[in-house]
């Protein structure tokens, strides 16, 4: 997916965790080879192009299409699984990957907690210990090195963290409206709630809008909490974040 995975497993028996850290990887590269379309044997590009139906592609494909088609009709639109014109729904499989990969190791036995990282994006399971919560570093975009917040996972069992942005990759998010990168008033918005699919998903989506529509925007998302903030430094969040911080 052009982006390192990293883990991070707590408790259960060892053999175990590896077995499931290995299903875990291996899921990872078959979500690579099924949906990437820098690949042009892979599922997803075959169905752009009319060689494949959905029903003869691999049963994940027509899931993730669904759920690509629910995040468009939540944003209104400003989540899109095209480009140019073309299929591309490269921007819930992250997430969506990696939430599944966190699953497989959360149902070991013995597991009590799990962190996956892909590329930034965070999805958290249980507890590193007792009495002691997941906390996530979100990076400042505009100073190198720096922590515009702690995210902490106190007082819920699951909790993602994704941010969309141009600190790290550039103008690389599409509005959808005009096929062109996404120009606003915005460096980066951090989104927190249980899903990292959905997550990843609003996060570009309310970059795309801009902070003023985004932040109203996410302010109605149930069990969604947001940190925007501007290219003229101006931190916005939403009512709630407040008590996610730490």
């Amino acid at each position: 997916m052009g982006t390192v995975f990293s883990f991070d497993v707590r408790g259960g028996e060892t053999d175990a965790v590896r077995d499931a850290l290995d299903e875990a990887v291996a899921a990872l590269h078959r979500a690579d080879e099924v949906f990437s379309t820098y690949r042009d044997s892979s599922q997803v590009s075959r169905l752009a192009r009319g060689e494949l139906s959905v029903e003869e592609c691999a049963p994940e494909v027509a899931e993730v299409l669904e759920l690509g088609a629910e995040a468009e009709r939540v944003s209104d639109g400003w989540f899109s699984m095209s480009y140019q014109g073309r299929l591309d729904p490269t921007g819930i499989v992250k997430g969506w990957a990696a939430e599944r990969a966190a699953g497989l190791l959360a149902a070991v036995p013995g597991v009590t907690g799990v962190s996956v990282n892909g590329g930034g994006d965070v999805q958290l399971r249980g507890a590193p210990g007792p009495q002691r919560p997941w906390r996530v570093g979100v990076s400042d975009p505009l100073r190198p090195g720096g922590l515009a917040a702690v995210i902490s996972a106190a007082g819920t069992d699951r909790l993602a963290v994704a941010t969309s942005g141009t600190a790290e990759r550039g103008a690389h998010i599409v509005d959808p409206r005009t096929g062109r990168s996404a120009v606003t008033d915005l460096v980066a918005v951090t989104v927190v709630g249980p899903s990292l699919t959905w997550s990843d998903c609003w996060a570009t989506a309310a970059f795309a809008m801009g902070s003023r529509e985004a932040l109203n925007w996410l302010e109605g998302l149930p069990d969604v909490e947001a940190l925007l903030i501007t290219a003229g430094d101006e931190v916005r969040c939403t009512g709630g974040l407040g008590a996610r911080l730490g």
